[in-house]
C-alpha cells in the first residue's frame, strides 16, 4: 500500500510530533470531559500521596492518547516509562521494564491489547497489589519468587479496546474513550503548532486544514507540515488559504479528506458493483488492496462519515458518496 498523507496511524515522519506535544492538560486541545475529570483525579491522588489509578486510554489512532499518558506523568510529577505491547514477547522483558521503576511512576504500554496472555498473568499482581513472581532456575530446579514493586500507575492506550481479556480491563480504574476532533478543536491544535513551529498561517487556510484532516490530530500537524513546505518554496512562507487549497490539490486530499484510495474504494463499490452489495474480498481484490487494510484503515472513515454502510450481504454505497462522485444513483430513480 502506498504511503498515505491521510493515514491516522504513526509514521517514522511524525517524530516532529514530540516536539509540538502539550505539555499540561492545560495545553491539550479537545476532549473536554476526560480532561476535566482526570484533573480531579490526579489531584485527588496527590492529596492522598497514593498513586494514581491505572488509566486505559482507546481510540482510533491518531487522537493524543500518547500525548495524554505523558500529561499525565507530568501533571502527577512523575518519570514516565514507555513500552510497546507487541515488544513485550518474555516474562523476562516485562520484569525488566517493572523492575526499573521508581515510586509514583508512570509505566505507558501502547498497543496494550498485543501483549500475550501469559504476560497479562504477570501484569495482575504487578496493577493489584504491587508484587511480581517470576520463575528462576532450569526445569525441575525452578523455584517462583515474589518481587515487592513500588507504587506506580499504569496508563494503557489501545486503538481495539474489545481485544482485550475482561480481567486485564477491570483492573484499569479510570478507563477513557478518545472521541474525534471538531473542526473547531482541530484548527486551534492547527493554529498551536504554527505557533511552536514559528510558521504563521490564516484563520481560514487553519480551517481549511482542520475541514480536511480526517477528525484527526495527527493527521492535521501532517498536512500543516506538508502544506508548509508548499508555502516555503512555491509562496512567501505564510500560509494563507490560496497555498492551502494548492497544496491540499496537490497532494490530493480532498474536501472530506479522502484521497486517491478512498475515491477506488467508492468508484469500485458504485461502478463496478452498482453501489453494493458486495463482500470485502471482492472490493479489495478490484482495487489491489489488502482485505486487513481496507477494514483497519479505509472504511472506518467512510462508515463514520456516511459514505458507505455495513449490511449483512455487504458494503452498500450511500447517496453521499454518489453525491460526493457527482454519479447519479440510478438504483434510487426507482
Amino acid at each position: 500500500m502506498e504511503n498515505r498523507i491521510i493515514d491516522s496511524n504513526l509514521k517514522d515522519e511524525d517524530v516532529f510530533e514530540k516536539n509540538i506535544r502539550p505539555t499540561s492538560l492545560a495545553e491539550y486541545v479537545g476532549q473536554q470531559q476526560i480532561k476535566e475529570n482526570l484533573a480531579v483525579f490526579i489531584e485527588a491522588a496527590k492529596m492522598r500521596n497514593e498513586p494514581l489509578d491505572h488509566v486505559l486510554l482507546y481510540g482510533p489512532p491518531g487522537l493524543g492518547k500518547t500525548t495524554l499518558a505523558h500529561i499525565i506523568a507530568n501533571e502527577l510529577g512523575a518519570n514516565i516509562k514507555t513500552a510497546s505491547g507487541p515488544a513485550i514477547e518474555k516474562s523476562g522483558d516485562l520484569a525488566a521494564i517493572l523492575s526499573t521503576l521508581e515510586p509514583g511512576d508512570v509505566l505507558f504500554i501502547d498497543e496494550i491489547h498485543r501483549i500475550s496472555s501469559f504476560i497479562e498473568e504477570i501484569l495482575y499482581p504487578a496493577m493489584e497489589d504491587f508484587e511480581m513472581d517470576i520463575i528462576i532456575g532450569n526445569e525441575g530446579k525452578s523455584k517462583s519468587i515474589k518481587i515487592d514493586l513500588p507504587p506506580f500507575t499504569l496508563v494503557g492506550a489501545t486503538t481495539r479496546a474489545g481485544d482485550l481479556s475482561s480481567p486485564l480491563r477491570d483492573r484499569f480504574g479510570i478507563v477513557n474513550k478518545l472521541e474525534f476532533y471538531t473542526d473547531d478543536e482541530l484548527k486551534n491544535i492547527v493554529k498551536r503548532t504554527s505557533k511552536v513551529l514559528d510558521m504563521p498561517i490564516d484563520e481560514d487556510a487553519a480551517l481549511e486544514l482542520a475541514r480536511r484532516s480526517r477528525r484527526t490530530p495527527r493527521i492535521a500537524n501532517r498536512l500543516f507540515k506538508r502544506v508548509r513546505d508548499f508555502a516555503l518554496v512555491d509562496g512567501d512562507g505564510h500560509i494563507d488559504l490560496a497555498i492551502t487549497l494548492q497544496s491540499l490539490d496537490r497532494l490530493k486530499v480532498d474536501k472530506y479528506g479522502l484521497d486517491n484510495i478512498d475515491i477506488d474504494y467508492l468508484n469500485a463499490l458504485i461502478a463496478k458493483f452498482n453501489g453494493g452489495p458486495v463482500g470485502i474480498e471482492t472490493i479489495a481484490t478490484a482495487i489491489g488492496e489488502e482485505v486487513s487494510t481496507i477494514e483497519d484503515i479505509v472504511e472506518p472513515f467512510l462508515l463514520q462519515e456516511g459514505f458507505i454502510k455495513r449490511t449483512a450481504r455487504g458494503r452498500v454505497a450511500t447517496e453521499k458518496a454518489y453525491q460526493h462522485l457527482k454519479i447519479v444513483n440510478q438504483n434510487s430513480l426507482f
